[in-house]
């Protein structure tokens, strides 16, 4: 296997380790209640990120290109997930 395709797939089984957190956790307590649809979301953000991250490392060859594209990554990752989970920004998405 090679290293970019070992890298792509080590992403994937992280995103898949994320989603086991709280299907864990809801066997667990009441508080954490997801349906169908928010594990595909969450899946799908995951993913995406993941394949954002995999693209940038494979087509950016400059170190500093490289921690600038995937800090902007990381960064809208996690607004985008702040916003779906507790609707910081107020948006249509947060559903409220």
């Amino acid at each position: 296997m090679t290293t970019e395709k070992k890298r792509l797939s080590t992403l994937l089984t992280l995103a898949a380790f994320i989603l086991l957190v709280p299907l864990i956790a809801m066997q667990f307590t009441e508080e954490v209640k997801w349906t169908l649809t928010d594990f595909i979301i969450a899946g799908g953000l995951l993913s995406g990120t993941g394949f954002a991250i995999e693209v940038t490392l494979r087509k950016l060859k400059k170190d500093t290109s490289r921690v600038i594209v995937l800090a902007a990554v990381l960064i809208v990752f996690l607004m985008v997930w702040a916003e779906m989970a507790v609707g910081i920004f107020g948006s249509p998405i947060a559903g409220s």
